[in-house]
Formats: structure tokens, sequence, C-alpha cells
């Protein structure tokens, strides 16, 4: 069923470690507008879809699992080789307690990744449109 190829779509490589920015960039794997999210919005969606958007769905939803791949990649990278007096100095403190330097999804702002984050109606229009305004493309 898949080809995986030991690569990132993009690769990642940085240098820096950077635990303030890991602490911004980390929402986007776990937080409400996250990969997380979106990956799970999508490939639960895809069940009550018409049969000819349901794989869409599919295809999108793993897609969203390789940019959480890639998030995955920059935090990890951002917080690789931290010192403890950066760890502290950059508020990563926190994090540290419960999860060191794991991945663990969560928001910037600490709240931990839940399905609250995305919805499944169950009727098309309404799905679609809640995809649309979690991806950004409504103003």
């Amino acid at each position: 069923m898949w080809n995986y190829e030991k690569r990132l779509q993009y690769p990642v490589k940085i240098t820096q470690p950077n635990a303030k920015l890991a602490q911004v960039i980390i929402s986007q794997f776990g937080g409400p507008d996250g990969e997380l999210a979106a990956s799970m919005r999508y490939l639960s969606q895809r069940y009550t879809m018409p049969f000819h958007v349901a794989g869409l769905l599919t295809d999108i939803g793993t897609e969203e699992l390789a940019h959480m791949e890639m998030i995955s990649a920059i935090v990890y990278q951002l917080t690789k080789d931290l010192s403890m007096d950066e760890i502290e100095s950059y508020g990563f403190d926190k994090y540290y307690v419960d999860h060191t330097l794991a991945l663990w999804p969560q928001s910037a702002g600490g709240i931990p990744f839940n399905s609250c984050f995305f919805q499944s109606k169950g009727d098309a229009i309404t799905d679609l449109t809640e995809d649309m305004a979690a991806d950004g493309a409504f103003p």
C-alpha cells in the first residue's frame, strides 16, 4: 500500500537550537490549526462524503500527515542538544518537565491536542466549509 522513502518531502536542516521558536512552531504540530488536527479532520470526514470526494479527502489527510512529519523535524532540530540553561532561559522548562525534548502535540499556549480541534458533522457542505476555514481559505 505504501512506498516509504526515509526522507522528508522538503529537507529540514536547522543548525542552531532555539527553544523560544520551538514553542511557537509546536502549535503547527498539535495546536487547533496544526497538522495533526488537519489530518484527522480530513481522514475522519471522508467516510460520509460523496464517493468522488472521499478519495480526495484521503489524499489531503495523508498529505497533512507528511506536513506533520516536517513540523516534527523542525521542532526536534530546534530543541536538539539544548542545555539546561537554554531550556530555563527560554521558558521551555514547563514543557521539558513533562516531555523532556520528546515531541508531544500541544498548542503554543501549552494546551494538549484533543479532538475538539476539528469537526466532522456528516454533511458534505458543512464539513468542506469547516475544512476551508481551518486551512485559511476564507479571509
